[in-house]
């Protein structure tokens, strides 16, 4: 088991401010969604298809990652992060950039796609910045360590992609769709797959009480998705059309998919609580991701893995962080001998179930807007969203509350998030 290194772990607004944007972005989703009932689950390259994926792939699941990277480095990979001081700066470039690319695509703004094609790119060169040289200088976790560096490299090679794609969008040049294709397929099993199998090998242990995937075997799965990703993708562009590449994707985010229910699968009932049910249901929809990617369903594929998967997955453990890093700022605040709020008590488990049952409720109408896509049911399956998000901010938020009640009563100062991430003096 990684031993914590909570003495390592960063001022609490530095992952904060990424993870209290993403219940706003899912918001954002939803409302487009509303909008643009009519054609955006219709097909994949309409415009507004494409300003949605982003507002999901960048807002939500970008923030949510970035946010929890600088938060686990330092605390549970032992890695000192660079230039902290300029956080801030690289939260503004990179929403300021989402929004840019979301508004871009779903306007045809020429100055917008241009604008972001640069913030985005450079917004994850920065993270790079701040991140790898500390991660090659750390010690122990070899595995960790490189699961967690690779996926930070493919990553920052999907934004440079994205970014040549936004300016040949801006220049009204056609997009090369093989492309799009390697650099969806970049970001979806390169930077989110390895990323959160990295962080897997601590987190679900940690926070659901499963075993490990045997070292040995994940190095070897590392390794052959680091190098079949850049072989297949090349393949790709020189013969575009072909299975191979659509193939290589889903074998290697199935893989992950199932060795993930597999480490879930002996967890007794009774322990079975709101993160667990979380990830079993977005591991499902991730499995059924691959099918369909495999099968050729690009829309219901992209559907199940960016709107219904990822985001339970990803928002799952953003209610679990945020309140473990309020606990540690609470750690730092208060006088020693002062006895605080366990982190169960600073967000309970009932309120994560809540959460789960209005998401599930989401997860299912937009799962049936695909399916059978008429714009009543996609203005419902928008709807939903915005109510799931709304209540997962609120609750995310909760526990900042519970921090701020507990402050007030041992007269320490007190701080309060808005949900951009801003810190507001609340003494």
């Amino acid at each position: 088991m990684t031993k914590l290194r909570l003495e390592q772990a960063p001022a609490a607004m530095l992952p904060l401010r990424f993870l209290l944007a993403m219940p706003c972005w899912g918001m954002v989703g939803g409302l487009l969604l509303m909008v643009d009932a009519d054609a955006a689950l219709r097909v994949r390259w309409h415009p507004d298809t494409l300003a949605l994926v982003h507002v999901w792939t960048l807002g939500v699941l970008g923030n949510a990652m970035f946010g929890s990277l600088l938060q686990f480095l330092p605390a549970a990979a032992g890695t000192r992060l660079r230039g902290v001081r300029q956080t801030p700066w690289l939260h503004a470039a990179w929403n300021l950039g989402a929004l840019l690319l979301v508004v871009g695509l779903h306007r045809g703004d020429r100055v917008a796609l241009a604008t972001a094609g640069v913030l985005l790119p450079l917004a994850f060169l920065w993270l790079g910045a701040v991140t790898l040289p500390g991660l090659v200088m750390a010690a122990g976790e070899r595995l960790l360590r490189a699961g967690l560096g690779i996926a930070l490299g493919y990553g920052m090679a999907t934004a440079l992609a994205g970014g040549l794609l936004a300016w040949l969008r801006a220049g009204h040049r056609p997009w090369p769709l093989a492309i799009v294709d390697v650099h969806a397929g970049f970001g979806v099993l390169g930077w989110m797959t390895l990323l959160l199998a990295a962080v897997a090998r601590v987190v679900l242990p940690m926070f659901q009480g499963t075993g490990r995937v045997a070292a040995p075997l994940q190095a070897t799965w590392l390794a052959g998705v680091a190098l079949a990703l850049p072989l297949a993708g090349a393949w790709h562009l020189h013969r575009p059309g072909g299975i191979a590449w659509p193939v290589t994707v889903a074998a290697g985010g199935g893989a992950f998919v199932l060795a993930a229910l597999a480490l879930q699968w002996p967890i007794a009932r009774e322990r079975r609580h709101a993160l667990y049910q979380h990830w079993r249901l977005g591991l499902l929809a991730l499995a059924a991701a691959t099918i369909a990617l495999a099968g050729g369903a690009g829309m219901l594929a992209g559907t199940l893995a960016l709107g219904i998967g990822w985001p339970l997955l990803v928002g799952s453990m953003a209610l679990e962080i945020v309140p473990f890093i309020v606990w540690i700022d609470l750690r730092r605040r208060v006088p020693r001998g002062t006895r605080i709020p366990g982190v169960q008590r600073l967000l309970e488990e009932r309120r994560k179930r809540q959460v789960l049952a209005v998401q599930g409720g989401a997860a299912a109408l937009l799962l049936v807007a695909v399916l059978w896509p008429r714009p009543e049911l996609a203005r419902l399956a928008g709807a939903a969203q915005v109510a799931a998000w709304a209540l997962h901010g609120f609750t995310l938020a909760g526990s900042l509350r519970a921090a701020r009640g507990f402050l007030h009563r041992a007269g320490s100062p007190v701080t309060t998030t808005d949900c951009a991430g801003e810190s507001v003096d609340a003494a």
